[in-house]
């Protein structure tokens, strides 16, 4: 082990033993002293926001805690770039290197290192404002390094604090919405055997959407929900039936028996005024087969290959809280290794134009197909997908829109 790792060690287990008792706006000067130990002049956290529209920075300042700071456009910034991409990357003049912040593999912002004149002109070499190289490799190593330990600490943070809140929105959040995000797992995670991600819009006005995944014990648990309704009431029955469906899953309940139990909460909440459409699904991560029951909700479209897509059959149960009494079939697939499964609501398919033509199935999966194959992060994919329908609705959505992808590797 060099002198230089040694080093950075130390740097890093001072910073872990320093976050213990520090708070989210004591971040940014925890990074500022672990930066400058580890050979940077200063350093800048910068977290994305709900959208993903803008890069808005950690001062530590003010109510906010981002009094003061730069707000980057991720589309139109090298810092958005990096985000983007979930590379470093460095500026032209190699005075500023741009490190994606990430929790496993979760975006949460970027981290802008701050280099002397006089290293960077000495570690310049190849970078330019697409490059990846900034100074000596012992630098560049405690960059990702630092990276990598912010992300964890910004999680650790971010539950227990208004101030990351508020940072990351750019506009008020109805209740219903409130309720929605503080349920939802993390957007995006993935492991050598699968990838799964989501989004969902409006961001802050969302109120009948839901997803939910776990991985646990070999088997990926799925769902999706659409509850009738744009309204708070349509918020808490979304809540509801989510919180129920975990807790059966938890309690070793099969995805047939879960739903059931959905239906009945929901129906002794309600009196049958409420409901909710949906897929619950489980994924065998070592055969690949799956199994689902539909709640009456769009059926799960599988992309194979980049060539073709089709829509997976099951005989649907009725909405949960409808309490119709139907019978519940639990259908089964096999994937292939690399096929994509898209749990979605009909927010996406049924955004308009101002001619009135949906944005519909095909322009869907054809999206999906065209943006993975370009080899982007399924992160960065669903991001753009989300604008496209929302610039194909000229920025305003009439229905929640949600999709939950998830891709089967293969077998480890």
């Amino acid at each position: 082990m060099t002198s230089a790792n040694r080093g950075l060690e130390g740097v890093l287990a001072g910073l872990l033993r320093a976050s213990h008792r520090a708070t989210f706006e004591q971040l940014p000067a925890l990074l500022d002293d672990a930066a400058v130990r580890s050979g940077y002049r200063r350093a800048r956290l910068f977290v994305v926001d709900l959208q993903q529209d803008v890069l808005r920075e950690v001062t530590g300042r003010g109510l906010d805690a981002g009094e003061g700071g730069q707000e980057l456009r991720i589309d139109s910034t090298l810092a958005g770039r990096a985000y983007q991409s979930t590379q470093a990357l460095s500026s032209g003049d190699g005075q500023h290197l741009w490190q994606p912040v990430m929790d496993g593999t979760e975006r949460l912002g970027v981290l802008c290192l701050h280099q002397e004149s006089g290293a960077a002109e000495q570690g310049r070499g190849a970078a330019d404002e697409t490059g990846t190289r900034h100074g000596t490799p012992d630098r560049l190593a405690a960059g990702q390094a630092l990276a990598s330990i912010v992300g964890l600490l910004l999680v650790s943070k971010r539950t227990n604090s208004d101030s990351y809140a508020r940072l990351a929105r750019t506009r008020a959040m109805r209740v219903s919405a409130e309720m929605q995000w503080t349920l939802m797992p993390p957007m995006t995670f993935s492991d050598d055997r699968v990838t799964i991600s989501a989004a969902m819009e409006p961001a802050y006005q969302v109120a009948g959407d839901g997803f939910d995944y776990a991985v646990a014990g070999g088997i990926a648990h799925l769902a999706i929900f659409d509850a009738m309704g744009h309204d708070t009431a349509a918020g808490l029955t979304a809540s509801l039936a989510m919180a129920t469906s975990r807790n059966q899953r938890r309690q070793g309940a099969g995805i047939a028996d879960a739903s059931r139990a959905v239906d009945q909460t929901l129906s002794a909440q309600f009196d049958k005024a409420r409901y909710a459409t949906g897929i619950l699904a489980d994924l065998d991560l070592d055969s690949g087969v799956l199994t689902w029951v539909n709640r009456g909700h769009l059926l799960p479209i599988i992309i194979r290959g980049e060539r073709w897509a089709a829509t997976a059959q099951c005989p649907p149960a009725g909405p949960m809280g409808a309490d119709l009494g139907l019978p519940v079939t639990v259908c089964q697939e096999h994937l292939e290794p690399g096929d994509r499964l898209l749990l979605y609501t009909d927010g996406i398919t049924e955004a308009r134009d101002d001619e009135g033509k949906q944005f519909g199935v095909e322009r869907f999966t054809d999206y999906v197909i065209r943006h993975n194959a370009a080899g982007l992060p399924v992160s960065e994919m669903l991001r753009r997908l989300i604008h496209a329908i929302l610039d194909y609705h000229q920025g305003r959505l009439d229905d929640d829109a949600t999709v939950l992808f998830c891709q089967w590797t293969g077998s480890a």
